[in-house]
């Protein structure tokens, strides 16, 4: 029954009750119109005593490796010497940085899809080194339109460039995490990266082609979880610190690949001789033997390299603006402190 509306049995229906009925009617035609009004409520009645029907939801797209760390620097020539003389890394040719008066920066390139950017930006010096981090993806725009089904804030649109990097055409977008970091998502669309023309013929150099993590810190581990763990899919892979009873470094890999976002613990961001060690960038490489003694035949006096507490050899290295460059090889040979090691 609908309400405000009563059927009266057809047996019932005599030549009195109906004109009872059609009391205060003025023709057939209004009682006929009264009883498809109600019909028509029917189906409402019915459809608002069901949940709404769910539109489909965003997917996620996949998010592949580590893709850059951009870092200011105060001196440009010492910094380019850092990374192509001692890291053996390439130039990219002819790129601009287009805001804050068109100034050049430096980007080298460790793979066809990794890079290190450097930006003569650093104008005094307590000011953080460390610009962004920017991850791959395979799609920025749905990336980009799943982030925002969740509740992130990100901008309106992406953006596309054909020459940003090294002639690469990519879209992409950044956010601003809950402790202030930007990070970027880049779609490589096509292409690889090119090299200066001149050095295509030479040997290659580097010590390493792939970087394996990059690390920030960070004071919130809560609201960073719900950026990357609970919304993007990262994954920890182990935790540790100093001591045993002490959480320093936890590593999060990426959802659709093996590179990872180190979290540095509650350092202090203030000092840039901490936040240079703890804002950094890795390296892998096969053997860190072979990387130290590279880069000593190339004219550096590093410390020695060292198994760190995850039972990894590794290799600190630092820029001319304190930035660390961590060298690392990609399995323990001890066991890890503090807590088991996902593989």
């Amino acid at each position: 029954m609908v309400k405000g509306f009563a059927f009266v049995p057809a047996r019932r229906l005599t030549s009195g009750n109906t004109a009872r009925m059609m009391q205060g009617m003025n023709s057939k035609h209004r009682w006929g119109t009264a009883l498809a009004a109600a019909l028509l409520i029917l189906p409402c009645v019915s459809q608002a005593n069901n949940s709404p029907v769910a539109s489909p939801t965003v997917q996620r797209p996949p998010i592949v490796g580590v893709a850059w760390i951009s870092l200011r620097t105060a001196d440009l020539e010492a910094t380019r010497k850092f990374y192509t003389g001692y890291l053996g890394l390439e130039e990219m040719p002819g790129v601009k940085y287009e805001t804050d008066g068109g100034l050049t920066r430096a980007v080298f390139k460790i793979n066809d899809h990794q890079f290190v950017q450097v930006l003569p930006e650093l104008k005094d010096p307590k000011q953080n080194r460390l610009i962004d981090i920017a991850f791959e993806t395979t799609s920025a725009e749905q990336l980009r339109a799943y982030l925002a089904a969740k509740d992130v804030k990100v901008p309106d649109q992406i953006e596309s460039s054909s020459s940003r990097i090294g002639g690469l055409s990519t879209r992409s977008f950044t956010i601003t995490d809950a402790e202030g970091h930007l990070i970027k998502f880049v779609e490589f669309a096509s292409g690889k990266a090119k090299v200066r023309a001149a050095d295509q013929s030479t040997p290659d150099n580097r010590v390493s082609i792939h970087m394996i993590h990059t690390g920030f810190i960070v004071h919130d581990r809560p609201a960073e979880d719900h950026l990357f763990k609970d919304v993007l899919g990262f994954t920890e892979t182990w935790h540790g610190g100093m001591t045993d009873d002490k959480v320093s470094w936890i590593d999060m890999r990426l959802p659709n690949g093996k590179d990872w976002l180190e979290y540095m613990m509650d350092y202090d961001d203030s000092d840039v001789r901490i936040s240079g060690i703890m804002n950094h960038l890795a390296l892998g490489v096969p053997s860190v033997k072979d990387g130290y003694d590279t880069v000593v035949k190339r004219g550096m006096n590093p410390e020695k390299p060292k198994i760190g507490r995850d039972g990894k050899w590794q290799l600190n290295l630092y820029s001319p603006d304190l930035t660390r460059v961590e060298l690392m090889e990609p399995k323990p040979v001890e066991t890890p402190c503090c807590s088991p090691m996902l593989q």
